[in-house]
């Protein structure tokens, strides 16, 4: 399995915007830009809270195997995050440009905060 992210980003250089191609190639090249969109507290709480309800509903669908729980899991997760990118951050949510490593990173930084190496508060 092979997968391949390509970030555009614009840099600024002697008056001129200069488009840079930024490929990842692995999660571990991925993670480091995913925190720097997440850079605001309020954001990595609304992050938080959005995955602790995915989790809730996702271990709720397997115990009663309502398929509604997924649907659940999908709003609470996707919804706390892109209303904290449009409305807090004020960037894009990655998940548009990078599905799968930001799905992952989401459950790494939901982990890493509840271990303390990120404040919400």
């Amino acid at each position: 399995y092979f997968s391949l992210s390509i970030t555009l980003l614009l840099k600024y250089n002697k008056g001129f915007y200069n488009l840079v191609v930024k490929q990842y190639k692995t999660l571990k090249e991925f993670y480091p830009y995913y925190l720097t969109e997440h850079s605001d507290k309020t954001t990595k709480l609304f992050h938080f809270i959005g995955t602790a309800l995915s989790i809730f509903f996702i271990i709720r669908l397997v115990i009663t195997l309502e398929p509604i729980n997924f649907v659940f899991a999908l709003l609470s997760g996707y919804g706390f995050a892109w209303v904290s990118h449009f409305f807090v951050e004020k960037n894009k949510p990655a998940t548009f440009t990078y599905p799968f490593y930001s799905l992952l990173s989401d459950y790494m930084m939901f982990w890493e905060i509840l271990k303390g190496k990120h404040k919400i508060f």
